[in-house]
């Protein structure tokens, strides 16, 4: 029986545990470095910047869709799927259909005016998920990071 509902403190490590999955699965492991001490801070502490949604299967975190809120000065405030994961043993289940539709819910009760996302140019499954929902996807923009090395 598997369950949809709002991340709690607890579940943390076990999204950490995910995260790092999904690294392995993107071909980036030793890119997970955030501690967990930080990842619970940010989510939890005294000024969140993520929120997120769990799938449980009898108890056991099995996956998780976390998002913050971005602000377009062109469009206003949209929810930003920062990563949606399904354990591999899960996949083909239904759950990321759960985990994405609550998000939608989620994006409507919040009036935010889109959902928005990266997904890697050669994971066809997810891009092949996503299209089910009509999505549009923009091949003209490049991203941006500057690491912060201090």
């Amino acid at each position: 029986m598997i369950t949809i509902r709002k991340a709690v403190k607890q579940d943390c490590a076990a999204i950490v545990e995910l995260v790092k999955e999904l690294a392995i699965y993107e071909k980036a492991p030793n890119e997970v470095t955030v501690s967990l001490n930080h990842f619970i801070e940010s989510g939890f502490g005294a000024n969140p910047v993520w929120w997120a949604f769990v799938a449980c299967d009898n108890e056991v975190v099995v996956g998780f869709a976390l998002y913050y809120i971005r602000f377009s000065t062109w469009k206003g405030q949209r929810m930003y799927l920062e990563d949606l994961l399904v354990t591999e043993e899960q996949r083909g289940k239904g759950i990321g259909k759960l985990l994405f539709d609550t998000l939608i819910q989620e994006a409507k009760e919040k009036n935010f005016n889109a959902i928005c996302w990266q997904v890697l140019d050669w994971n066809e499954s997810a891009i092949n998920f996503y299209k089910k929902y009509d999505t549009s996807f923009d091949g003209e923009w490049l991203n941006g990071v500057l690491p912060m090395l201090w």
